[in-house]
């Protein structure tokens, strides 16, 4: 008996998680076609065009980060190339990594290991 409870338990989660996949393909459908009818079909940051086929390497990104906040107007969009899009959400990790402040905005993170700390001793010539 508590085998089938389990199999039917694993049924529908793969169930939930079938009918999420598809409700995020269908957000991601409408607010990518609003997008590609409301802005010229340019990356926005590297200024390549694109058309026909290559029309697919046009991602929208969204600025907040909140795939949920999807206004009509498109305030939160910007098209952005695949280069650019991986780009734009690497340095989103790195500035998170670093704290409050971008990677170039001088903070480093801490560090323990120094493996150069007792090298000047050891160049120095015994006198």
């Amino acid at each position: 008996m508590s085998q089938n409870k389990t199999q039917t338990e694993t049924e529908r989660q793969q169930q939930i998680i079938a009918e999420a996949r598809r409700n995020r393909k269908l957000r991601d459908k409408t607010y990518r076609e609003r997008a590609l009818k409301l802005f010229p079909h340019v990356c926005g940051k590297c200024g390549r065009e694109f058309s026909g086929k290559k029309l697919k390497e046009l991602t929208v990104h969204h600025r907040d980060h909140d795939h949920d906040n999807n206004p009509s107007d498109g305030s939160n969009w910007e098209l952005l190339c695949l280069y650019c899009h991986d780009n734009e959400h690497s340095r989103h990790v790195d500035a998170e990594w670093y704290g409050a402040e971008a990677p170039s905005g001088g903070r480093e993170p801490a560090l323990s290991n120094k493996p150069f700390a007792g090298l000047a001793g050891l160049l120095k010539k015994k006198e």
